[in-house]
């Protein structure tokens, strides 16, 4: 589906107005061919709406009324003109324009793979109970997922986010509500986690199965999980683990690392749309500096393993990246950028995101826990990453034309 709207000039509630529908088999020269008609009876253009779905089209055009003694030629001329070009036509008498969009906008991005019926009526249907009402629905994507946006009006964004996303987990897809307005096509700063987001993996375990401690580690990341250890207390432990591995090592990780499927799509597109994109990771620097290098990064920052001698002394250096450093680091990167902390965008996978995600003016929980999932702004839980972009409002045909121009 495409769709486009554009309105002229306020008309008073008490002006006669005609609703012009043309609907048929698209093809070039249609709407051209349809003004070209009402030009001749000096009617002003109030509101137009185009939208073409699977080769079929639906144009409207709402104008004034013609001259005295003309309105019913022009209705003739129309219906003629419809004919010839083998479209159906529709006119509707009135007065003025739409009716005013009640207060509070808001773009509603659905995600589903598939998209049902069943859950785009109960997405359509809450709207309506928060008081909202749908001014317009256009697709983004039909792939990898379906992704649709809703443009609603006369309900504030919290309020309906939160309704939303209580029937989105019901209903297996995900939905992602954000204030409208030019701010959202501003957010110039994308910010992700590593590992389990950017990559498919744990950085630290790469390590610890060279070390033949994989074991160790694990049952120390779950002593984290279940609050016996805090992040930088599981950290030191997990790292003591590596001491004494051959520095070499490093080579070797960088080379296991697994891009998760969407990542280089993600960045090159956001990279084509102007945006800066970083990193932040309570892994390694040995392997984030890389991935920088690689992916064209504007940011990257994480904690470093000390290596002394050619060899790992189970110690990291430097500023620890905890739950609260990844927020400062945000916070950091936005001023670096000259982007307002309300214009970028957080995503992460864990408990050790969330601040990073609150931070933001958009936090996306990649695949999460549920907890991290139910504070997140929005959520994604298919395995491609470069979903996120539908959640800017970014299309598939703008991914797609990001592709080209990197080939070309």
């Amino acid at each position: 589906m495409s769709a486009s709207q554009t309105s002229s000039s306020d008309v008073p509630a008490d002006v006669p107005t005609l609703l012009v529908k043309i609907f048929g088999k698209d093809r070039p020269g249609i709407t051209a061919g349809l003004f070209d008609t009402l030009a001749a009876y000096s009617v002003d253009v109030v509101d137009i709406e185009q939208v073409v779905t699977r080769g079929r089209m639906v144009l409207c055009a709402l104008v004034t009324e013609p001259p005295p003694g003309l309105e019913g030629d022009l209705r003739s001329t129309v219906h003629s003109w419809a004919e010839s070009m083998k479209m159906q036509a529709e006119i509707i008498s009135g007065l003025g324009d739409n009716r005013p969009r009640g207060l509070g906008r808001s773009l509603v991005t659905v995600l589903g793979h598939p998209l049902t019926a069943e859950a785009t009526a109960a997405i359509a249907s809450r709207i309506t109970k928060t008081g909202g009402n749908i001014d317009r629905i256009f697709r983004l994507a039909k792939y990898p997922v379906t992704a649709v946006e809703f443009a609603v009006s006369g309900v504030e964004t919290e309020p309906l986010r939160t309704a939303l996303v209580t029937d989105a987990a019901r209903l297996g897809i995900d939905v992602a509500v954000v204030a409208a307005g030019l701010y959202r096509r501003a957010q110039r700063l994308v910010v992700m986690d590593v590992d389990s987001t950017l990559i498919q993996d744990e950085v630290i375990e790469l390590f610890a199965a060279h070390a033949g401690c994989e074991d160790e580690v694990a049952e120390v990341t779950a002593a984290a999980m279940r609050g016996e250890l805090d992040f930088e207390q599981s950290l030191h432990a997990r790292v003591a683990l590596l001491e004494g591995l051959d520095a070499s090592v490093v080579d070797k990780v960088r080379s296991e690392v697994r891009l998760t499927p969407g990542a280089r799509t993600l960045i090159r597109t956001l990279k084509r749309l102007g945006y800066q994109v970083g990193v932040v990771s309570g892994g390694f620097t040995q392997v984030t500096d890389d991935l920088k290098e690689r992916l064209g990064l504007d940011f990257a920052h994480a904690n470093t393993l000390e290596i002394v001698d050619g060899r790992l002394t189970g110690k990291v250096t430097g500023e620890i990246v905890d739950r609260a450093g990844k927020a400062r680091l945000l916070r950091r990167f936005a001023a670096e950028a000259g982007v307002p902390l309300s214009q970028t965008v957080a995503i992460g996978d864990g408990a050790n995101d969330l601040d990073m995600l609150n931070a933001a003016g958009l936090g996306v929980a990649f695949n999460a826990k549920p907890v991290v999932r139910e504070a997140a702004h929005a959520a994604v839980n298919f395995p491609f990453l470069d979903t996120v972009l539908y959640l800017l409002g970014i299309t598939r045909e703008e991914v797609e034309a990001a592709d080209i121009l990197d080939i070309g």
